[in-house]
């Protein structure tokens, strides 16, 4: 759940940034190709049985989210620039690769602890 509001919050700043307002419609544009993405990445996740523990799975729904919601963007005509997919390159990595390595330094307490 974490990992689709960090999307969201990516899709928030990227409306802000390029139009200076936020509507629904609007975010909704921006962010369901990664949210899809990041969906897909935990069904893949699923099916493969979690490999590699906290960061890796990190790196995957980063990798799938951002793969998946740039192929999704473009089949629906929207851009991809290559500045928009080296700033979503690096933004979705650091949202959600980021808080798994702090998660895994500070001992899996908070929204990545695995749960039982």
């Amino acid at each position: 759940m974490v990992d689709l509001l960090l999307v969201g919050v990516f899709a928030v700043v990227g409306r802000l940034s390029h139009y200076g307002s936020l509507t629904l419609a609007g975010w909704w544009e921006t962010a369901w190709p990664f949210l899809a993405g990041t969906l897909l990445a935990w069904v893949l996740l699923r099916l493969l049985h979690r490999p590699g523990g906290l960061v890796t799975s990190g790196v995957v729904v980063w990798i799938v989210a951002l793969v998946g919601g740039l192929l999704l963007r473009q089949a629906s005509g929207q851009g991809t620039a290559l500045p928009f997919v080296i700033v979503a390159t690096l933004v979705l990595g650091a949202l959600l690769v980021l808080p798994r390595m702090v998660a895994r330094i500070l001992g899996r307490r908070g929204p990545y602890a695995r749960s039982s």
